[in-house]
C-alpha cells in the first residue's frame, strides 16, 4: 500500500511542470531593432556626372562616372571619379602661358536615399577619397591631396532604369603643397547633373 502510495506521489511530481506550462501563456519575445530587416533587396548603378564648379577663383566644368551598390532601394555603397574638363589658369590675366592646372579626384560614395518610391524624392551623399594636381606647363610639379566631398540631391524617376538628378554640395580639399596653389583655391561648392543607369 505504501509503495502505491509513494508511485502515486512521484507521478504527481512528473506531471506538474506540465500542467504548469499549460496553464501559463509565455510572454511574446522583443523583436531586435536593427537598421537592416529582413531580407536584402540589391540593385545597382551606374552614372554619368558632371559638376560646376570653380578651381582658383575660375568657372571650372569636371566630367567623370560613378557607380554602386544599392541595399534595399535606399542605401548605396560605391566609389566615383571625376576630372577637370576645363581650362584653368594660375596667371591672373589668363593666359595660361606655361601655367595650365590639371585636377582629378575620386573615393568612395556613400548615399541615402530618402522617399525613394516617389517619382521625385532626394538623397544625401557623402565622397571621401583623394586627388592629384599638377601643373604640365611648368616641369610637371604635382601634388596629392586629401578630398571630401557632401552633397545633397534631388531626384527624378525617368523610367525603371533610369534616373535624372541635380544637386549641390561642397568639396573640401587638404593636403596641399605647391608653391603656387592653395587648399582654398581648389575647395569649391558644385553644382551637380547626373545621368543614373541601373536596377534601382
Amino acid at each position: 500500500m505504501k509503495r502505491a502510495a509513494w508511485t502515486m506521489v512521484f507521478l504527481c511530481l512528473l506531471a506538474h511542470p506540465v500542467w504548469a506550462q499549460e496553464g501559463e501563456e509565455e510572454e511574446p519575445k522583443p523583436e531586435e531593432e536593427t537598421l537592416i530587416s529582413g531580407g536584402i533587396d540589391s540593385g545597382g548603378f551606374g552614372a554619368l556626372v558632371f559638376k560646376f564648379s570653380s578651381v582658383n577663383d575660375q568657372f571650372a566644368t569636371f566630367a567623370g562616372a560613378r557607380g554602386g551598390w544599392i541595399i534595399n532601394h535606399q542605401f548605396v555603397i560605391g566609389a566615383g571619379g571625376y576630372g577637370l574638363a576645363s581650362t584653368i589658369c594660375l596667371d591672373e590675366d589668363g593666359s595660361c602661358f606655361l601655367r595650365q592646372i590639371e585636377f582629378g579626384y575620386g573615393g568612395f560614395e556613400f548615399e541615402y536615399i530618402g522617399l525613394w518610391n516617389r517619382v521625385a524624392h532626394y538623397s544625401l551623399q557623402l565622397l571621401i577619397g583623394g586627388g592629384g594636381v599638377t601643373l604640365p606647363l611648368r616641369g610637371f610639379p604635382s601634388d596629392g591631396v586629401f578630398v571630401a566631398e557632401p552633397a545633397a540631391r534631388l531626384e527624378l524617376n525617368v523610367t525603371k532604369w533610369f534616373r535624372v538628378n541635380v544637386g549641390a554640395g561642397y568639396r573640401f580639399v587638404s593636403g596641399l603643397d605647391l608653391a603656387s596653389l592653395e587648399n582654398s583655391d581648389l575647395s569649391a561648392f558644385a553644382g551637380v547633373l547626373e545621368f543614373k543607369f541601373g536596377s534601382f
